[in-house]
């Protein structure tokens, strides 16, 4: 019988790993935007970019500049426990350790790992994070899709998980294989808890199709009490604008809102600025919404563990 592997979790109560089996689904936005949020509003708050792809740096705009280290100083702590360092004041008050790359190597060194001892594998994010959770108010981990030693390892330090999903059906199948990622932690994070199911990128029109998604997952989980009751709808031409120009939504907004109006520009008054997405704005209050609903379930079950 294997024998248990202990780690210390203090300060990792607030680790929450955003997943889903699936691409596309805005876990990275997701990321980018509630942290951005937090920190707005005073939280000291650390990004964990744990995607190859690193498209966390487009969002927050430091990808490919000279700090952008293409996940090297988090592929290095994975595999040899070099301290981890993350980018300061990415925004104030948020903190971001960059994925990119090297997160490839890495994973394979957790395969092999793995091979030799599963546990310190699935537990190699957490002995990364602990000797630095302490300084941070909450920790967001943005974890790829398909790639199952990162993601064991990301649910292998969080206390909390996150599920963005579409309404379509590849979103909920890929919530399903989170469930199943789940059980393959409970031996090194017996603790671990959903957090809640956040559908995104969504229409406000599409009614009947959110009501079967949330009938759906309501289904597979059996209870509504997963499922958060705001939602992030889609629109395209802020989400383009935000990942061109590294903003974050509520940054768009406040620049759309501070822009020359349509009429001083007709006048005269005023010079015409850049094409801006009047959307912004819409999407800006769903995030704030569910920033503050996120807020809301730690408290809640920040309050059931202490009970």
């Amino acid at each position: 019988m294997t024998k248990s592997v202990a780690i210390d979790r203090t300060g990792l109560e607030r680790v929450c790993a955003l997943v889903n089996g699936k691409g596309g689904v805005l876990k990275t936005t997701l990321t980018a935007n509630l942290g951005g949020l937090l920190a707005v509003s005073g939280w000291h708050v650390l990004l964990v970019d744990f995607d190859p792809q690193g498209n966390l740096g487009l969002d927050l705009g430091y990808r490919h500049q000279s700090d952008d280290d293409d996940g090297l100083s988090m592929a290095q702590s994975l595999m040899f426990g070099a301290p981890l360092k993350p980018l300061k004041n990415v925004r104030p008050n948020l903190d971001v350790v960059p994925g990119g790359s090297h997160l490839d190597q890495a994973a394979a060194g957790l395969v092999s790992l793995a091979g030799k001892d599963g546990q310190k594998a699935k537990l190699a994010l957490a002995a990364a994070l602990s000797p630095i959770a302490g300084e941070y108010d909450i920790i967001f981990i943005d974890c790829p899709p398909g790639n199952e030693p990162l993601q064991l390892a990301a649910l292998g330090s969080a206390a909390q998980i996150i599920v963005p999903t579409k309404t379509d059906r590849g979103g909920r199948e890929g919530l399903l294989q989170v469930a199943k990622r789940l059980e393959s932690v409970v031996d090194v994070n017996p603790g671990i808890d959903l957090l809640g199911v956040v559908i995104a990128a969504t229409s406000s029109s599409a009614r009947a199709v959110q009501r079967t998604v949330r009938e759906a997952i309501v289904e597979a989980f059996g209870t509504e009490e997963v499922l958060f009751e705001n939602m992030v709808r889609h629109a395209e031409a802020p989400a383009q604008a935000v990942r061109e120009r590294g903003m974050l939504v509520h940054e768009l907004e406040e620049q759309v809102n501070s822009g020359p109006k349509w009429y001083e520009v007709l006048r005269g008054t005023a010079k015409a600025g850049p094409s801006q997405p009047r959307s912004a704005g819409n999407v800006a209050e769903d995030l704030h919404r569910v920033a503050q609903e996120l807020v809301a379930r730690l408290e809640a079950a920040e309050s059931r563990s202490a009970s």
